[in-house]
């Protein structure tokens, strides 16, 4: 799958209203104040994730799924009045681009139409069509050919003939999408015993520790490469897999180079049991496939945000699509330090920071990239972090100062 996703475009899904649209870099970052619209991007990649992995067909959108959990298309539809809007969802490659557009009715969520196509044409397909339409629209001879459905995918049918796909190439894309949470749970004595393969139906979390054992049996140097990467972090010296029966796994962690230094993971700070998803998930991901992490920084040490940049450009440069989604102005500026200092590509990274209206609710999208120094090419990029961070130490200052006058 060498034709990785390249750009992602939402519009009617909770703050975003209006069409916005990320391009998907090696090294892409989402930043912004909380509830600005960050996941909301990504979600609606994530239910057509949950869509495709479910095992009944939950109809062209599950909305209750392990990726994205909601009851109610009333709860991320979004609103033009007391109207529900479409909700609408592009992905494209550098080739490609897949369209699919649902709608509210009665009975749920309903496809109102698709479109495929390459740089060459594109062919838009709608429920209800009328066999000749289909026929005139796509070139094929008459005969009794209706619009189908596959989960969110619409093809072309006709009696005695093969079907017609527009989209064999955008299901592996979805599918091969890692999702890495924010919430990746407490660390637990043992874990369960999964299946590991090309694939990870849901969020990643759960298959760590099977992952691990995996590597380990195989003697793989991904392991190895997790456990540099801990080390790189001040986490742990090394992580190991026990498989204890048929159904349970304990991991262990080794906090210095002495042998004997060996803890359950439940037995150390939340750091190493929060990162090692992350850690975990970059090195599964195959080449051009899209790892999506919410806060990969979350209770790590600052230091160890600072040290997270090279390994998420690490990623990068073995072709896997890292998404991050970030609060840490340290991490930010630790991977315009490495561009800087020519340790990562500018055309790598790409920057997009999320704001929402105060009265209007609506989310826009500012996008940047950087120049050979590490820089924003854009003067008008938001400079909250820096200005929070700012403020906090000119604060401090003047407190100090006005206490040192009395």
């Amino acid at each position: 799958m060498a034709d990785g996703i390249t750009r992602i475009a939402v519009e009617g899904f909770k703050s975003i209203s209006k069409k916005q649209s990320i391009d998907i870099a090696p090294l892409t970052i989402l930043a912004g104040a909380n509830s600005s619209g960050k996941s909301s991007i990504m979600q609606p990649l994530l239910m057509l994730k949950q869509t495709l992995e479910s095992t009944f067909d939950p109809g062209p959108l599950w909305i209750g799924g392990p990726n994205v959990k909601f009851t109610s298309t009333d709860q991320f539809l979004s609103k033009n009045g007391s109207q529900a809007t479409n909700l609408t969802i592009e992905i494209a490659t550098k080739h490609e681009e897949f369209c699919i557009t649902f709608q509210k009715d009665a009975t749920g969520i309903q496809i109102v139409r698709q479109r495929t196509g390459t740089k060459a044409g594109s062919v838009t397909l709608r429920p209800n069509m009328r066999p000749k339409e289909i026929a005139d629209r796509l070139g094929l001879p008459n005969a009794d050919w209706h619009v189908a459905r596959n989960r969110f995918f619409l093809l072309v049918r006709g009696a005695g003939v093969a079907s017609v796909e527009f989209t064999e190439r955008e299901e592996p894309r979805i599918r091969g999408a890692i999702h890495v949470p924010g919430l990746r749970g407490s660390p637990s004595r043992t874990y369960p015993v999964t299946a590991v393969g090309t694939n990870f139906p849901g969020t990643f979390d759960y298959y760590v520790a099977s992952v691990i054992a995996h590597w380990q049996s195989k003697q793989s140097k991904d392991l190895d490469a997790l456990n540099d990467d801990l080390r790189r972090l001040g986490l742990a010296n090394r992580v190991s897999a026990h498989r204890l029966n048929e159904a349970e796994i304990e991991l262990q962690v080794t906090l210095s180079g002495r042998l004997d230094d060996i803890v359950s993971i439940v037995d150390v700070g939340f750091g190493v049991s929060q990162t090692l998803p992350v850690l975990t998930a970059l090195l599964a991901a195959n080449e051009s496939e899209l790892v999506y992490l919410e806060e990969p920084e979350i209770h790590l040490h600052p230091r160890a945000q600072v040290k997270l940049a090279d390994i998420l450009a690490d990623a990068a440069k073995r072709g896997v699509r890292v998404v991050a989604e970030t609060h840490s102005t340290l991490l930010l500026t630790a991977i315009q330090t490495l561009v800087a200092k020519g340790e990562l590509k500018p055309e790598f990274v790409k920057f997009h920071w999320f704001q929402r209206d105060p009265k209007t609710g609506v989310t826009k999208v500012t996008s940047t990239d950087l120049d050979e120094n590490g820089a924003f090419s854009d003067s008008d990029w938001p400079e909250d972090f820096d200005s929070v961070i700012l403020s906090a130490d000119s604060a401090y200052l003047d407190a100090v100062a006005e206490r040192s006058h009395r």
